[in-house]
């Protein structure tokens, strides 16, 4: 940086009315709160397989949320690498609201497994959403014993209410019941 643009910057983030700058002055993020995760199933089980078709969920939301990524389950065989996409979609629409072509690796647990969006993606009350994630890699670990209703208390006292729908058409086998897709990770 140039000794003005130090000097801008600088008169930036401690005058008021702020000097004009050439940069992006806008927040990145407004994420406010605790990270929050809800886990959707109750026991865990071996032996999901991957074809390259989508594991796909349908939930609603009770109250405005931000999700900014989802834990996934890791392989059978011991210490593995993935490659995943994930997806956001708005349900009635079919438009995606966000997607991260990513990794992760796993220790061979039946751990859930974090994979983030590069940005959050806001969730609407009351609106339909499909999660998804298209997994390559070896057989993994699935949820089972599925809850169709999450209630997530916050520290604040604040209740937001997950229902979880089966997506229709071809999702590797992922339903409410069991799957893939068993952590959302969101901010309220």
């Amino acid at each position: 940086m140039s000794d003005r643009e130090v000097v801008n910057l600088f008169l930036h983030f401690t005058v008021n009315p702020k000097p004009r700058v050439e940069y992006i002055d806008r927040p990145r993020c407004c994420l406010r709160g605790k990270e929050c995760s809800i886990n959707r199933f109750q026991q865990v089980e071996s032996r999901w397989g991957y074809s390259g078709t989508s594991d796909r969920i349908r939930f609603t939301v009770n109250r405005r949320i931000s999700i900014v990524g989802f834990g996934l389950y890791g392989s059978i065989h011991g210490p593995t690498d993935y490659q995943v996409n994930i997806q956001i979609i708005e349900s009635d629409k079919n438009q995606a609201l966000g997607q991260n072509d990513s990794g992760f690796s796993c220790d061979g647990s039946p751990n859930t497994f974090r994979v983030m969006f590069k940005e959050p993606i806001e969730i609407m009350p009351n609106v339909s959403y499909t999660a998804c994630a298209t997994v390559k890699g070896p057989d993994s670990h699935y949820g089972t014993k599925g809850l169709k209703k999450i209630i997530h208390e916050s520290p604040t006292g604040a209740k937001t209410c997950f229902l979880f729908f089966s997506s229709p058409g071809n999702n590797n086998g992922t339903s409410v019941e069991d799957g893939q897709i068993p952590e959302i990770i969101f901010h309220t």
